[in-house]
């Protein structure tokens, strides 16, 4: 587990011994993802001492009050602060033990200068009464929540288990490349989200993929699923990456049509690595330039733009793939705006070419894996509140880079 400040996300990577695929002594890693847990949150410490808080309260202003002043009255809420917090047999308890308070601050000469007869005054026996019912719905409150709080981490948990369905774990080797992956829901508690990545290995070379979805919810979901599908099965096929980009474009309409969305869009960058010649081709669809770390010296690597995927009709010309050099030492990160778009308290935009010149600029070869696990503590030092899903994909040639840790 990554440990991060106070009140910041927690990102877990999966240990070996868990990580699905895993067949021989080279085995394969898990990406890193976040760690929504299957089990309702834990409360904050205020709301957990707030019953004893109150409770402690009202009996102290009792003290403190003259004698014909009914603070004690006070105790009939006692029931229902608890229900915020407690289960059904603790706000029973409390109930109970508002009642036998009421009741000694009523009758009890010796410790509140009452008289005896007055324990069963009217207003006393009302206070009682209102009490118990408040207590028996405090109780049925109580209940009720424990039951949508399971269903929220059943809900939860099947999201959650959709979403590790559909962004498998990134193995750590791939073909002739390493890679390494992160992937953070801004909704809060689950993984559902809009951003998407996947790398294959193929004939024609390690074709990856990274994107972003317009829009949230259940329908960004199932448009990651559309597309996910769609490229796990033309990275397969004979053909360039321009080919892959093509029927991409064209599940993209379909989606778009199906759904009866006409500003149904993604934005993805598409690369194919070809080991032999030493390069990496990519075809940008409207998508934050890759950025390659070689040699101490970071830089993104920009090309001729294209629209995003579903929104190639209104184009007039065909997208252009470019390369670039890629080899051993080299380090190429693909990322969302999730990430760059990420701020501070101030408002400033997360720094990421900057942030990785700084950690990587003395020129020794980092590994993907440091490159993820750099970005997965640094990046919520930068900001507390993620208002966007943050997905990357790290790959580098194989042999390069330090090698994983144990």
């Amino acid at each position: 587990m990554y440990r991060s400040g106070p009140g910041e996300p927690a990102l877990e990577r999966i240990p070996r011994e868990r990580r699905p695929g895993r067949g021989g002594p080279a085995g394969k890693r898990a990406g890193t993802v976040e760690n929504s847990g299957f089990e309702v949150p834990r409360r904050p410490a205020w709301m957990r001492w707030l019953p004893l808080a109150y409770l402690v309260f009202v009996m102290v202003l009792e003290t403190l009050t003259p004698t014909d002043w009914a603070v004690s009255f006070l105790l009939i809420a006692l029931p229902m602060v608890a229900a915020y917090t407690l289960g059904p047999l603790g706000v029973a308890a409390l109930t109970l033990c508002a009642l036998v308070l009421e009741g000694v601050v009523a009758g009890t000469p010796c410790c509140t200068g009452h008289n005896l007869h007055q324990l069963w005054e009217t207003h006393h026996v009302a206070a009682y009464i209102d009490t118990f019912l408040v207590g028996l719905l405090g109780v049925a409150l109580a209940a009720h929540r424990q039951r949508q709080e399971r269903h929220l981490v059943r809900a939860h948990s099947v999201a959650e288990a959709l979403m590790r369905t559909l962004l498998r774990p990134v193995p750590h080797e791939v073909g002739s490349v390493l890679a390494a992956g992160l992937y953070r829901s801004g909704e809060v508690g689950t993984m559902v989200g809009g951003d998407l990545y996947d790398i294959r290995a193929t004939e024609a070379g390690e074709r990856a993929i990274i994107g972003d979805v317009r829009g949230k919810g259940l329908k960004a979901v199932r448009t990651v699923a559309a597309l996910l599908g769609s490229f796990r099965e033309a990275a397969y096929d004979d053909g360039d990456l321009m080919a892959v980009a093509a029927r991409m474009e064209r599940r993209m309409a379909r989606e778009a049509d199906e759904l009866r969305d006409n500003e149904l869009f993604v934005t993805a960058a598409l690369v194919e690595y070809d080991a032999p010649a030493g390069r990496v081709t990519i075809v940008n669809h409207g998508h934050i330039e890759p950025v390659l770390i070689s040699g101490g010296r970071v830089t993104a690597l920009t090309g001729p733009p294209a629209l995003p995927l579903g929104l190639g009709t209104l184009a007039d010309e065909e997208p252009v793939a470019y390369t670039h050099p890629f080899a051993p030492g080299d380090v190429l990160l693909l990322c969302t705006d999730g990430l760059i778009e990420a701020r501070d308290h101030d408002g400033t935009f997360y720094p990421l070419l900057d942030r990785l010149r700084h950690r990587f600029g003395d020129g020794a070869a980092p590994g993907p894996d440091e490159v993820i696990d750099f970005l997965n503590t640094d990046l919520p030092r930068h900001t507390r509140v993620f208002h966007d899903d943050v997905a990357i994909l790290a790959i580098a040639p194989h042999g390069s880079g330090r090698p994983p840790s144990p």
